[in-house]
């Protein structure tokens, strides 16, 4: 494996020979060629007329939605592991990235400009709408983008008015078997359902900087809530998924058989979200789960 020096040396003799590249001290390029790592943002591209500026794409972990966007466009590799061979090949103006890219943002802003996406602390709508205008800015599409986010919010509004009053909905990870709550704000600030109160018992777990609460079937039961819905992180990246049955009957062994459990789409939640046709689809799934 290449060291990450051999990697900058390398980078650097690269870039000499690559006239279209930008590196992320250059001159803002206007309606940039792109590879994203991002998928909230490739949506959004493609919800603004702008998709033909996409140029490189991690294949492995494209989401069912994505999937037609892929063809004639490079695989810059996984999201945690992007392939800086396969960027640079494709010569991009622009990388669009996460905190899920970790240490490879360093090596990636040897090749071309990069902008990090992840969303702000503060309302969500708000932090997203920002997320929106400053990808379309690089565009020249801020007109389109707010007519866009116009357009979502009113949406919203009228999502949020259809759902049946007084319906408390926990949102849960599945991971391998185990369970963990999730903080969704599409969830609970968009269409402002009632999350249940965590018992003051349950012990929460912290590693590095993230705090997760796990959850059993007996601490669902105690929260009480209408529905559980899942996000099936192992399904996500293709490990062994959650049998919703089972889940749903260890429920109803422990009292909870009111409770129900909806399966959300794994791909869209985990891998995406966060752009103007990710948020849109997740508003539909909500609905469909919560307003039955």
């Amino acid at each position: 494996m290449k060291t990450s020096g051999t990697y900058t040396l390398m980078l650097t003799l690269v870039m000499l020979a690559l006239p279209g590249a930008v590196n992320a001290e250059a001159e803002v390029v206007n309606e940039p060629t792109v590879v994203s790592y991002d998928w909230g943002s490739v949506d959004t591209l493609e919800a603004l007329g702008l998709e033909e500026h996409i140029i490189g794409l991690p294949y492995q972990a494209a989401p069912a939605y994505m999937q037609h966007l892929l063809e004639g466009r490079t695989d810059v590799g996984g999201l945690k592991v992007p392939d800086l061979d396969a960027v640079i090949a494709s010569q991009p103006q622009l990388i669009v990235v996460t905190g899920r890219q970790g240490e490879a943002v360093e090596s990636l802003a040897n090749i071309a400009e990069v902008i990090d996406v992840g969303l702000e602390e503060g309302p969500y709508f708000t932090a997203f709408s920002d997320k929106v205008t400053g990808l379309a800015e690089r565009f020249n599409a801020e007109a389109e983008a707010a007519e866009a986010l116009t357009g979502l919010s009113e949406f919203i509004e009228q999502a949020r008015a259809s759902l049946p009053e007084e319906r408390s909905v926990m949102v849960i990870t599945h991971n391998d078997g185990r369970f963990s709550l999730r903080q969704e704000s599409v969830v609970n600030e968009l269409l402002q359902l009632d999350v249940p109160a965590v018992p003051e018992d349950v012990e929460l777990v912290q590693r590095g900087e993230r705090v997760f609460t796990p959850l059993t079937p007996d601490i669902m039961v105690r929260m009480s809530p209408d529905v559980v819905l899942v996000v099936d992180r192992s399904l996500a990246i293709g490990k062994e998924p959650l049998d919703v049955s089972t889940l749903q009957s260890a429920l109803a062994e422990r009292g909870g058989e009111s409770i129900r459990v909806v399966p959300l789409s794994a791909d869209l939640w985990y891998l995406s979200g966060a752009g103007l046709g990710s948020v849109r689809a997740q508003v539909n799934e909500v609905i469909e789960a919560v307003g039955r």
